[in-house]
């Protein structure tokens, strides 16, 4: 029986590549032209994407045979769903392995964010300790915490967040019965009334820019914003004036409007911590993800049942 062929959107590691190779007769797109796509796609029955591809109507338009779209990454906000869906195309993804290494780096860059390690560290290097002491920084145990999403990652950041003794409060689209913390009805009214806010969202229409100038305002001058979820929810322009301004006092940022290219405005202060949007990138973490990726697509053409998409 010959291989189900199958498109890669986006180019992937070489090891989950191998893999893939050996039961799949697999076509990078970046390697294809219009007419060799053309020429394939009545073959094509799979596809894999990773979190940060963009699967557009078009494309799936384009691809009459495809059946399954297995996403390496949590996030699946670039696949157009309402496609897939009217289609009848199975979209899964690789949720929950990532959920503690996520919290624990959001934790991590609120740290980094609030108590100044990066600049501390340039400190020391540049002889400054020698001459003076380094200002005084934001105290993080016993403050407020506001998250933007209570959903597996949110959960996971609060639990970490309450063995630094922080009260908890939460936005999202209702409240929720099983916890305790206090939940606001939008993210501007979460934001006044915490000192660090972490943004756990899920990406697409309904969060762009949710997190806006007025939230920002909201969190004030000794408030701190940390990004783990998707770029998209932030809006950068504002974010940039609210450093730069200190409406707010500082940010820790691990994810991008315009991946992996970042806002110069950005780039230029040292009130804001950012990092390469590895939270979710431990050994052990992306070997799991890697496998369920490949799992997924196997399961779907040996006629097993694969996991819908998880919000």
């Amino acid at each position: 029986m010959s291989k189900p062929a199958v498109l890669l959107v986006s180019r992937l590691p070489d090891s989950l590549v191998e893999r893939l190779r050996e039961r799949f007769d697999c076509h990078l797109l970046a390697d294809l032209d219009a007419a060799g796509l053309a020429a394939l796609a009545p073959r094509l029955r799979g596809m894999v994407a990773t979190g940060e591809s963009v699967v557009a109507r078009e494309l799936i338009a384009r691809l009459p045979a495809l059946e399954i779209i297995s996403v390496l990454g949590v996030g699946y906000d670039g696949i157009d769903m309402a496609a897939a869906r009217e289609r009848g195309i199975c979209v899964t993804h690789t949720p929950g392995l990532s959920t503690d290494d996520i919290a624990d780096f959001a934790l991590a860059l609120l740290l980094a964010a609030a108590r100044q390690v990066v600049n501390a560290d340039r400190f020391v290097r540049s002889g400054g300790w020698t001459t003076g002491r380094f200002p005084m920084t934001r105290r993080v145990s016993g403050a407020r915490l506001g998250i933007v999403g209570l959903g597996r990652i949110g959960r996971a950041v609060a639990t970490r967040a309450l063995a630094f003794g922080m009260s908890i409060a939460y936005t999202g689209r209702a409240p929720k019965a099983d916890v305790p913390y206090l939940w606001c009805a939008d993210a501007r009214t979460l934001a006044a009334r915490v000192d660090y806010l972490v943004v756990c969202a899920s990406g697409g229409a309904d969060t762009r820019a949710l997190i806006d100038g007025a939230v920002l305002a909201a969190l004030g001058p000794t408030g701190v914003l940390v990004n783990i979820a998707r770029g998209s929810i932030v809006d950068e322009d504002a974010l940039v004036a609210a450093l730069r301004e200190r409406t707010i006092l500082a940010a820790g940022l691990d994810v991008f409007c315009h991946e992996p290219h970042v806002a110069r405005g950005l780039l230029a202060l040292d009130n804001v911590v950012l990092t390469p949007h590895m939270a979710s990138t431990t050994d052990a973490t992306v070997q799991a993800m890697f496998d369920l990726t490949f799992d997924n697509l196997a399961a779907h053409f040996d006629g097993l049942s694969v996991p819908a998409p998880v919000e």
